[in-house]
């Protein structure tokens, strides 16, 4: 497989862009495709069975646009689809529960750990399941923070009900001592400053998006993908749903102006 072939990157939605600006602050050589589900979003309300098809059906478009790798940048479909990916595909996938849970088991001190997430996210136990295996006997926390999503999107992290219903999230992690946070969704990143303001500086926050780039710079280098570091990176991004508020809401999870948005019926 060539190295200057590009990443593929996929979410429900517009989230997994905080990934995306990741990858591209680490890797900028790297062309990467990304790819939003919003037609299908949330993933974080549906089954795993279904939420498991819907990412297949996204990791093959990404493989037939000539995609070296696969970034799964939702943490759903990371918790169900991860494996299933794997070995449909026959090239590296990295999903964002695994790097999330590598880095908050090298950090605590006090082995408790607290995983704020979406509904789907802490019922599926993936984040517990990861971090008994890399750190047996590990007390892991989770804590579903469903309206955070919304919050991000409608652009109203500074808001004041933001802060009082992040106090509220975090009490019960903080009430069980954790001295380590994962941010175990693509939008939390967006609340980072000010959960770590809330949560004190003792607290050690775990932001996904960074962990994930960490992660497929590795995976990149162990399968000698990397593109060379003198080639200028492109993005190219796909929505199966799209429109103007895509753009807007996207460009705050960028970080700037998004690029064109395509269109693509899944």
């Amino acid at each position: 497989m060539q190295a200057t072939l590009p990443i593929g990157v996929f979410d429900s939605g517009v989230g997994g862009l905080t990934v995306l600006h990741a990858l591209t602050d680490l890797l900028p050589s790297e062309s990467i495709l990304y790819l939003g589900d919003t037609a299908r979003v949330p993933y974080g309300t549906k089954s795993a069975a279904v939420v498991e098809a819907y990412a297949i059906r996204c990791a093959g478009f990404l493989v037939k646009q000539g995609a070296k790798a696969i970034v799964i940048a939702c943490n759903t479909a990371s918790a169900v689809a991860v494996e299933s990916i794997r070995n449909e595909f026959n090239i590296p996938v990295v999903g964002v529960i695994e790097p999330g849970a590598e880095v908050a088991s090298k950090l605590t001190q006090n082995g408790r750990i607290g995983i704020m997430g979406t509904q789907g996210t802490i019922q599926s136990g993936a984040y517990q399941t990861a971090i008994e295996k890399l750190r047996p006997g590990t007390t892991v926390i989770g804590q579903a923070c469903p309206l955070l999503v919304p919050l991000a999107e409608e652009d109203l992290v500074e808001h004041p009900a933001t802060r009082l219903l992040a106090q509220d999230y975090l009490k019960p992690l903080l009430e069980q001592n954790v001295d380590t946070l994962v941010l175990g969704c693509t939008h939390y990143p967006l609340f980072k400053e000010l959960l770590q303001e809330l949560a004190g500086d003792e607290i050690k926050i775990v932001d996904s998006a960074i962990a994930v780039a960490d992660a497929v710079k590795k995976e990149l280098e162990t399968n000698q993908l990397r593109t060379p570091e003198q080639a200028i990176g492109s993005r190219r991004i796909f929505a199966t749903d799209w429109g103007q508020r895509f753009e807007q809401v996207g460009s705050r999870f960028l970080g700037n102006h998004i690029p064109e948005v395509e269109h693509v019926d899944l």
